[in-house]
């Protein structure tokens, strides 16, 4: 009987190779030998260290976690049935439908690596965060990663945390912080709502609620909604303060958000954002 798990590194090293340097934000380059990532671009998109991936690859490895399969679903750009397989091969169940949705399909990868011109960044139903741009990191600053997780939007607000390390900080909204704060709580009833069963949402509510006078009231309202696009004043440490219009997208079948911050042409704001485009240094995008 074939091993269910022989096939890992084959299929690794097909995905790998087929997926262009372009499509996840890096140069082609003209001294490639093959045209698809290497082992150490892959490491550095999957958060996992380059000897990993080679054992992967050579077999030597047959049983990532559900965290590092999750990852490399991601960096190689997979469709959700190719991560399904990628869970199988690694002797995992592939994600439920009743948990909230956090592969970011393909198409939304490429999205996010080619608009260089903008901060843009994408976030789970409940706003935990997954990828960003370097424009996102020369803006609001590189993401605290917390020591297991990823880092959220509503634990950051009601904690008086920063979703960033550095570099910026909103400082002031087109609606009030409470507005803001009773929108995020409205949405989150409706994801909790739609996701009943997801382990993650559960253990954020309940952390919210024990932690959080603010959102503990503001839960008990029974308020639900969707959050909203609005204006937002960013401090940035090296270019001061940026008038931007924050937008959010729904990608739609997957309840994905897509963050984005923008500034009219010629503006003042849009030359703030020319500067850290150019001032900023390259960074990976998760």
């Amino acid at each position: 009987m074939t091993d269910a798990h022989g096939d890992l590194g084959t299929v690794l090293r097909a995905w790998r190779d087929r997926l262009s340097p372009l499509d996840v934000g890096f140069p082609a380059g003209d001294s490639r030998r093959a045209a698809g990532l290497r082992r150490e671009e892959l490491a550095a998109l999957a958060g996992l260290s380059v000897d990993y991936i080679v054992r992967l690859e050579q077999g030597r490895a047959r049983h990532p976690s559900e965290q590092v399969a999750s990852a490399l679903a991601r960096a190689l750009q997979l469709t959700d049935a190719e991560r399904d397989h990628l869970f199988v091969l690694a002797g995992l169940l592939p994600p439920s439908p009743h948990e909230v949705p956090a592969h970011i399909p393909p198409g939304v990868q490429r999205l996010v690596a080619r608009l260089g011109e903008i901060p843009v960044a994408v976030f789970t139903a409940s706003w935990d965060l997954l990828s960003w741009s370097p424009l996102w990191v020369a803006l609001l600053g590189e993401p605290v990663r917390p020591a297991s997780g990823r880092p959220n939007l509503l634990r950051a607000h009601f904690g008086n945390l920063s979703l960033g390390d550095g570099g910026g900080r909103i400082v002031s909204r087109s609606g009030s912080v409470d507005a803001f704060g009773a929108s995020l709580v409205a949405d989150l009833r409706r994801v909790v709502g739609r996701y009943p069963d997801d382990r993650g949402v559960r253990a954020l509510l309940a952390e919210l609620l024990s932690t959080s006078e603010e959102f503990r009231v503001l839960w008990e309202s029974g308020i639900v909604g969707e959050h909203q696009s609005e204006s937002k004043v960013v401090s940035n440490e090296l270019v001061g303060d940026i008038e931007l219009d924050c937008d959010v997208f729904s990608v739609a079948g997957t309840d994905l958000r897509i963050v984005a911050y923008t500034a009219p042409a010629a503006s003042e704001a849009a030359a703030k954002i020319d500067f850290l485009r150019v001032a900023a240094p390259a960074a990976v995008v998760p």
